[in-house]
């Protein structure tokens, strides 16, 4: 298997879909860069997100990505807290696979609800903090509550639409 940075070297001019992979790939990496998360771990989910086979072995992305083994592996169970990949075994290997876990992002969106709660706990706690000073804090404490409650209140109908709709597409055969 050629690495992404091999893929069109020994000679051997790169295809544009190779050029493509290698762009999206590296997209990957400098998007979760920018959330705050390890390039290493972007490059990672967006080789599962394209590679074929979906599932791939540390082994595999190791050499793809050209990535020490230890940056996999620390990489790997990092996107496994997240919740965006899980490890598989398949029935006669002794090695495990990643892949993206199905429904990672109605998931992982569920779970940062409890993140939205929390901020907005956090705001009506300083609200009853600075009740009394008439401090200019308080519209930004207001509009921080405000935002989570709306949130709150919006994304469970936002996720129970977008699993109804996937749900409809699938049985379509669009899925």
């Amino acid at each position: 298997m050629a690495t992404l940075t091999e893929m069109g070297t020994h000679g051997a001019k790169p295809t544009q879909t190779q050029l493509e992979q290698k762009s999206f790939v590296e997209e990957a990496g400098l998007l979760f860069e920018t959330v705050g998360l390890p390039r290493m771990a972007g490059r990672i989910f967006g080789w599962l997100l394209i590679s074929n086979p979906a599932h791939q072995s540390p082994t595999e992305l190791a050499e793809i990505l050209q990535a020490s083994k230890g940056s996999i592996s620390t990489m790997t169970r990092l996107l496994l807290q997240i919740g965006l990949i899980e490890r598989i075994s398949l029935p006669g290997q002794r090695r495990d696979y990643f892949r993206i876990k199905p429904n990672a992002w109605s998931e992982l969106t569920k779970q940062r609800m409890v993140q939205i709660t929390a901020f907005r706990q956090l705001a009506e706690q300083g609200l009853n903090l600075m009740q009394s000073t008439g401090s200019r804090s308080l519209q930004r404490l207001e509009e921080m509550r405000d935002i989570h409650a709306f949130f709150e209140q919006e994304m469970p109908k936002m996720i129970d639409r977008w699993e109804q709709q996937r749900k409809n597409r699938l049985e379509e055969g669009k899925g």
